[in-house]
């Protein structure tokens, strides 16, 4: 899929046989920061998207041949004699970059939702409520007319649509035109996200302010194997562990966005916690220590809770009076 925003090229169709397109990368991670190269000709089209240190991904695209990766890199940097390419270069922020190099990394988490079932507008309103990083792909009448929208962290960042094919942007007028036909003719719709975990793969730091320590994280993990093991114990225990938190991760997902299990940041399974999503030290342990205590207050364990923690609590007792923590 070569699809990249394209309102505000940076400079634009510049022809390759002028070009050394590794110096010009080069140029512009420097000149920009991150954004992608975007080369079209009459047959074959291809992007490369990078960022100040790396190239991230590229896609490349002719009649009968489809390439992605390194390939497609390795195929567009060295285009200048085989492709009549014009060559434009946009400008992205670091997460839009990200996303849009992710996109064929997106996994369906909804497949063939019918406008029998489903209104659009209400789809796309459920979508931004959850926080969804990824698309809605639409397709009316039997694959007569496609729309494609870009849903970065809930907010619609721009479109594909068949009948407007050489602009893909946030047009307004296009979602509402797409919204019609959906309500005129019948639909179908596949929702795709892109998990936090493998866009930050494609190049993004895993460090940082919004990333929380490894120390914390594996704090937190001995923490919630305590806690299941607790829980699974009690002999008039009927409901799974992991219903359970998940219910209790739902109802806390207003106050710690990184605990919706529709989001997929964070993920506790097999003893192990699997966290992708952009919190601090300090928000992770509020929000995984409050959801512990409240759901061991209504199982009527708090104190099976305290004398199962006890030797944890001694454990990271510096942490916990560092962030005010008490079980």
């Amino acid at each position: 899929m070569v699809i990249i925003p394209k309102e505000k090229p940076v400079i634009e169709n510049m022809n390759i046989y002028y070009l050394d397109i590794k110096k010009l990368l080069e140029h512009y991670q420097g000149e920009i920061g991150s954004g992608g190269a975007y080369f079209k000709s009459h047959a074959a089209e291809g992007v490369i998207f990078f960022d100040k240190d790396d190239l991230l991904n590229a896609f490349f695209e002719e009649k009968d041949l489809d390439l992605k990766g390194a390939q497609a890199i390795d195929r567009l940097i060295n285009a200048r004699g085989k492709y009549n390419f014009t060559v434009s270069i946009y400008q992205l922020s670091f997460a839009e970059v990200y996303f849009w190099a992710s996109i064929p990394s997106a996994e369906k988490i909804y497949e063939g939702l019918s406008t029998e079932f489903t209104d659009l507008e209400g789809l796309i309103r459920k979508m931004s409520s959850e926080k969804l990083t990824g698309y809605i792909d639409v397709t009316i009448g039997g694959g007569e007319e496609i729309g494609i929208i870009f849903i970065i962290n809930g907010k619609i960042v721009g479109g594909s649509y068949s009948w407007d094919r050489e602009k893909p942007g946030s047009s307004k007028k296009n979602q509402e035109l797409l919204i019609r036909k959906t309500k005129e003719s019948s639909a179908t719709f596949s929702v795709c996200r892109i998990p936090l975990a493998k866009m930050k793969t494609q190049g993004a730091s895993q460090t940082g302010p919004n990333r929380p320590s490894k120390a914390i994280l594996n704090m937190l993990e001995e923490l919630m194997v305590i806690f299941e093991y607790a829980v699974v114990s009690r002999k008039n225990m009927k409901t799974d562990f992991s219903k359970l938190l998940k219910k209790k991760f739902v109802e806390n997902a207003e106050t710690y966005a990184f605990l919706d299990p529709f989001a997929g940041e964070f993920e506790y399974s097999n003893r192990r916690i699997d966290f992708s999503g952009a919190a601090s030290d300090k928000e992770l342990i509020g929000g995984i220590v409050s959801s512990i205590q409240e759901l061991a207050q209504e199982l009527g364990m708090r104190s099976e809770l305290l004398n199962s923690c006890a030797e944890w609590s001694d454990k990271y007792s510096k942490q916990l009076e560092k962030f005010s923590v008490k079980l």
